[in-house]
């Protein structure tokens, strides 16, 4: 097992919290983590429904029973629960009770912030950085533009255009139709693959919900949505000084680049390589690094950039707190 960044900010906060959180996309490495991090620590996954039933049926029952020291994965399957855990957390008073994992990060942090605000240390796993891989695998930065860093890429070697293909379905099936009610998902098929495109480019809107053929209002509701799966990353423009000049619209990043080159229909590195894109390929793995550096330091992400009406632009800002900034102009 690749260690993780994030494990020893996780072992820092269970020693200050009852309650630990790690949301992050699908096969981001989150249940491996867990279960060799914290051998000591009892197993319950909620998307098995002898689980949840055995829980559910005397929810304050078993966790008098079961102690303390239980990661409960896919979370998100057993809101019930979540106000069990308070009550019980509570009344213990001792930090490193219990570790929530879920992949719907938008359900899991919502039903936290109803039932454990202020109890609950918040943390996101991404797939592996740079740092994490060591560069091992020796390849091109076209290789690695086009292998993404999805961990079971890197464990059971399968190649790339195997794997997002599988992944992508996945993710639609399960996370979009099933937990958003999205029927139509050919056009958010289509929608998504018109990210990918304008990766590195200031969103417009009004031409994205054109040319995906829906409403607006839609196409912001499908953008949060893939924000909050950790499919893509919105880097906001740096308003500090703000003048009338400035452009208010973010700047469109998917967190993997692999994902990226699957919906591009690019499956090699000379096709990596010679696409028009490429530039901007290179830009998004950049900002996704600093992204995941960020996030497995236990960090919220501090990155934005600057573009003014007339053309003057910085392509990445970064905040480093005493009032300090580190400004990147990012070339591939």
């Amino acid at each position: 097992m690749i260690p993780r960044q994030i494990s020893g900010h996780i072992q820092k906060m269970l020693k200050q919290f009852p309650v630990i959180s790690l949301t992050g996309p699908r096969q981001a490495g989150k249940t491996t983590l867990l279960r060799n991090a914290f051998p000591t620590y009892q197993y319950y996954n909620l998307e098995r429904l002898d689980h949840r039933t055995m829980i559910i049926s005397d929810p304050v029952g078993f966790l008098k029973t079961a102690g303390t020291n239980i990661i409960f994965d896919e979370a998100q399957n057993l809101p019930e629960l979540f106000s069990y855990i308070q009550v019980i957390s509570d009344e213990i008073n001792l930090p490193g009770q219990y570790i929530l994992s879920g992949s719907q990060s938008f359900l899991l942090n919502h039903r936290i912030s109803q039932s454990l605000a202020g109890r609950v240390n918040v943390n996101h796993l991404l797939p592996f950085d740079i740092t994490e891989l060591g560069m091992i695998q020796n390849l091109t930065i076209f290789q690695t533009i086009l292998n993404g860093f999805y961990p079971r890429l890197y464990d059971q070697h399968i190649a790339p255009d195997n794997f997002y293909p599988s992944y992508l379905q996945t993710y639609i099936q399960r996370d979009v139709r099933t937990l958003k009610g999205i029927e139509n998902l050919n056009t958010f098929s289509r929608f998504l693959g018109l990210c990918a495109g304008r990766i590195g480019q200031v969103l417009n809107l009004t031409s994205l919900a054109n040319d995906a053929g829906i409403a607006v209002n839609t196409a912001k509701a499908w953008l949060s949505l893939l924000e909050a799966s950790f499919i893509i990353y919105l880097v906001q423009p740096y308003f500090h000084n703000f003048n009338k000049r400035l452009i208010k619209s973010p700047k469109l990043y998917f967190y993997d680049t692999g994902v990226v080159c699957s919906l591009l229909k690019l499956t090699d590195q000379k096709m990596v390589r010679t696409n028009y894109l490429y530039g901007s390929l290179f830009e998004n793995l950049v900002i996704s690094e600093i992204l995941k550096h960020q996030y497995h330091q236990g960090k919220q992400p501090s990155v934005y950039y600057w573009r003014e009406s007339n053309g003057i632009e910085i392509d990445c800002i970064i905040e480093q707190g005493n009032n300090k900034l580190m400004a990147l102009e990012i070339k591939g």
